[in-house]
């Protein structure tokens, strides 16, 4: 016990020290070269200090200088997922994914390994809120937690990155959405009904898929094409028949004096035969 507290207090001594040295030269010590006079385990707790106050950014820097002074050493492996950490916090993304992809290229095998693939993931899906976004980030995001997810599935970051690829998967199917919708609203039926056919094959897992199949059925009613109209209408109908959006596509359909059900052999046709019917051909 006496030794526990012996070194409870010398890293309390040494924290109060070097509060006392950041909160002075918080301000310029990036330049003053003060942490060239510092063993690595103190600037690592200079870090930490750092980052308790806030000063991601002075946090990142103090981090990634025990790498650029110690080299190769323990604490540099861990400044590196700390500096990806506090640059991630920061919101300084294109940094926390360079800090890192350096970690998971310099230290594959250790175990922070699988935190370094998750906060690369993050730093492409926490850019991706917006739906009117550049979609690459999307699919980068997508492509890095997939990697947390098949690589390291018994680590901890596992089941978020799951719920996160979902919603990440989601938000590509909500692109297509929109675009289809511009272009329904301004009569492009053709390009319309394209788009909400990538929804419906590639992101029926999606919950854009009963609106789609509505557009679809929007789509080929204005095209002329009854057919396709129907048959979507039938594949909305036996697996959303509760919904609004069959309720909508039934009183369209009806309307036209046709009927939800499939008809021809078209594209949706070979979905009604192959998920409905259960006729895999």
């Amino acid at each position: 016990m006496a030794r526990g507290r012996g070194r409870a207090g010398m890293w309390l001594a040494m924290a109060l020290g070097l509060s006392a040295c950041g909160g002075n030269a918080g301000d310029g010590f990036r330049e003053s070269g003060a942490l060239e006079s510092l063993t690595p385990e103190q600037i690592f707790v200079q870090g930490e200090l750092l980052l308790e106050e806030g000063r991601e950014d002075d946090a990142a820097f103090t981090f990634t200088e025990i790498e650029r002074l110690y080299p190769y050493s323990g604490w540099a492996r861990r400044g590196l997922i700390m500096a990806a950490f506090a640059f991630h916090r920061d919101g300084d993304y294109e940094n926390a994914r360079g800090a890192a992809q350096r970690y998971l290229d310099f230290y594959p095998a250790e175990e922070d390994a699988a935190y370094a693939q998750y906060l690369l993931a993050l730093s492409y899906y926490d850019q991706i809120d917006d739906v009117g976004r550049d979609q690459g980030l999307t699919f980068q995001a997508l492509q890095a937690l997939r990697t947390v997810i098949e690589v390291y599935p018994d680590s901890p970051y596992a089941a978020d990155a799951i719920v996160k690829f979902d919603l990440a998967f989601d938000h590509l199917a909500a692109k297509e959405m929109e675009i289809g919708r511009f272009y329904l609203a301004r009569g492009n039926y053709t390009a319309a009904a394209n788009r909400f056919r990538v929804v419906v094959e590639d992101f029926q897992t999606t919950r854009h898929t009963p609106e789609a199949l509505h557009r679809l059925v929007e789509t080929y009613l204005a095209l002329g094409l009854d057919a396709e109209a129907q048959t979507a209408g039938a594949i909305l109908g036996a697996n959303y028949q509760a919904s609004d959006w069959y309720r909508d596509s039934y009183a369209l359909l009806t309307g036209r004096g046709l009927r939800p059900e499939s008809v021809g052999d078209n594209w949706l046709s070979a979905i009604y035969r192959q998920v409905i019917r259960g006729e895999w051909i």
